[in-house]
């Protein structure tokens, strides 16, 4: 008896013993195929952007260029269905914390990429503010130029945008053909995008500046200059050419044939793809009406906190405060350089509040530039453009100069925290960062997330004390208005059938934008449907989640910590997110 029962324990502690053992193989094998199949998809898509590889240290001597074509994207979609196919072999369960939000991201992103492809608007390849010709002269800013190698494969680039360029309008006219056209009403002037980029002496273009920085030492004087050559030849030979043919086709096939209603519902199987794009741009199941809707109460809750702003400020009502806001001279520079100054001002002053609010700092700094004159009256008051540690190059927060008399100095606090610091570079430098799979670090950014950290940093402001007078707080309240009337404004364009004037007019009554800001913010929301829905989503989620952390946790809460802990995973849909502060909140009890 003794010896069977001896017998009986060991074997009971054996399978004890094995069972984890097995467990924790299974798992390493599950964690293995995910991992595979990540490494298979972030591989492949670094060939098939080889700007974007570049832009990571990626070398490229042969200076490929994306395949524009839907041919490739049809291809591309393809091997999307293939991943899909294989995760869907894996039991998520079975995953670690870290792998099963790997396999989500990597999930949500394929089957997002398939949904696009099925529907019509996927032809629909620029908006009122961008295109083909404008990423290409933009390229360079995040390639390296250290050696002669690495401009001989910029001039390569170069000499293949007539490829670019063929391809796109090949995409741009079946677009036309099947009625998802861009609207009239959004493009007034999208024409100068082209056309400013065409210079006579290939040496003030865009495409030529970087061979007007400062020469890299390893390269000898002659071979620079050749090089520089052989570029000023393939502006004038080749991009040159390029877009004016792309001018004439603009001015004469698409303008003429532009969609008279600004909603994307009036264009063949809108409506569905509306819904699509709420989803992908929020990353929630919110329906346009429910947007709508929280959209309209944030506007009657921060329309009354500007009722009380313009009280502080001594006027009688909020109109009269932002009529004073809106043309009062001192509230506006006179020279670009003026601005910029303003703007420098401002950062370093927002620099030095850093680690009051973040544990964990980005390591990578960030600059400040103008927007290219040919953009910059058609577009928006600033906008980022990611830095890249791994070729060094920085993050640049980019300011409109244009229109001087509609940047007043009272958005400068907010615009700046939401655009560098804390908001995007923070985040996406930080990201960067982090230890995970690199598919994660340079390529996943759900608006969501990234728009709303971005608006939640403006609120991060008065905690900061940037808002230190009325006119700088009326402006913090203003951006928040704005962001709220994108939630009534867009749903009321693309679901509600609201007209340009209707979302102008709406606008300048709630905000306190300028004209030219609203105006060009319109026309943004009617040619990039359900983009701007993210801003607000994200950050009213980010904000719930400190609400829920703080009353949770009470003493034990810690502000830096709450934000090292949302900046943590990188960019995630909000579920992600909401999750992983559950997580942290429950560790902390």
């Amino acid at each position: 008896m003794r010896r069977a029962h001896f017998i009986t324990l060991v074997s009971l502690t054996a399978l004890a013993i094995s069972a984890p053992v097995r467990a924790e193989e299974d798992r390493e094998t599950k964690s293995s195929e995910l991992h595979q199949i990540i490494d298979d998809y972030w591989t492949y898509n670094l060939g098939q952007y080889p700007e974007f590889a570049s832009s990571l240290g990626v070398a490229d001597s042969d200076g490929r260029v994306t395949d524009q074509s839907l041919e490739a994207e049809d291809k591309r979609v393809e091997k999307a269905k293939a991943w899909l196919a294989r995760l869907e072999k894996i039991d998520q369960n079975s995953l670690s914390e870290d792998d099963k939000t790997n396999f989500g991201i990597l999930k949500r992103s394929l089957a997002e990429q398939v949904e696009a492809s099925t529907y019509g608007q996927r032809t629909i390849n620029f908006t009122n503010r961008s295109g083909w010709h404008q990423s290409f002269a933009s390229m360079q800013n995040n390639l390296p130029f250290r050696t002669a190698a690495d401009y001989r494969t910029y001039v390569s680039r170069l000499q293949k945008y007539g490829i670019v360029h063929r391809q796109s309008i090949s995409v741009a006219n079946q677009a036309l053909q099947g009625g998802y056209v861009q609207p009239c009403v959004s493009m007034v002037g999208y024409e100068t995008s082209i056309s400013g980029l065409i210079k006579e002496d290939p040496k003030e273009s865009r495409f030529f500046e970087p061979f007007k920085r400062t020469k890299p030492d390893g390269i000898d004087q002659a071979t620079f200059d050749q090089i520089a050559t052989d570029a000023s030849n393939t502006i004038t030979t080749v991009i040159n050419p390029a877009l004016t043919e792309h001018l004439n086709w603009y001015n004469s096939q698409y303008a003429p044939n532009c969609a008279k209603a600004p909603g994307v519902s009036a264009q063949p199987g809108g409506d569905k793809y509306y819904d699509f794009r709420i989803r992908q741009m929020t990353t929630t199941t919110k329906s346009a009406d429910e947007i709508h809707n929280i959209g309209l109460s944030e506007v009657a809750r921060i329309r009354a906190e500007m009722v009380e702003v313009a009280k502080q400020a001594g006027f009688e009502t909020r109109e009269a405060f932002i009529q004073d806001l809106r043309t009062n001279p001192k509230y506006y520079a006179k020279t670009p350089e003026e601005l910029m100054e303003k703007v420098a001002r401002v950062t370093k002053l927002i620099d030095g509040k850093m680690p009051s609010i973040i544990g964990k700092l980005a390591r990578l700094p960030y600059g400040i530039k103008e927007i290219p004159a040919e953009t910059a009256e058609g577009t928006t008051t600033a906008y980022y453009n990611p830095g890249s540690p791994d070729v060094g190059i920085a993050g640049f927060y980019y300011v409109n100069t244009s229109k001087l008399d509609q940047r007043p100095f009272w958005e400068i606090p907010a615009l700046s925290v939401h655009e560098a610091v804390p908001g995007h570079h923070m985040q996406i430098a930080l990201q960067q960062e982090l230890d995970m799979p690199d598919f994660r670090k340079y390529g996943a950014f759900f608006t969501a997330f990234v728009e709303g950290w971005g608006l939640y940093s403006e609120r991060l402001g008065i905690e900061m004390g940037l808002y230190d007078t009325p006119a700088k707080d009326m402006g913090r309240l203003s951006y928040e208005m704005w962001r709220a009337t994108r939630l009534v404004v867009d749903t009321g364009i693309h679901s509600k059938g609201w007209s340009k004037q209707r979302a102008i007019d709406f606008m300048t009554d709630n905000t306190a934008l300028s004209t030219a800001n609203i105006e060009a913010e319109v026309n943004r929301y009617i040619s990039w449907p359900g983009q701007a829905l993210a801003y607000k989503m994200g950050e009213l989620k980010i904000r719930e989640l400190r609400t829920k952390a703080t009353e949770t946790l009470g003493t034990k809460f810690d502000l830096r910590e709450f934000h090292d802990v949302v900046l943590g995973q990188g960019a995630v849909p909000l579920d992600m997110l909401e999750a992983q502060v559950n997580r942290w909140i429950e560790e902390k009890k």
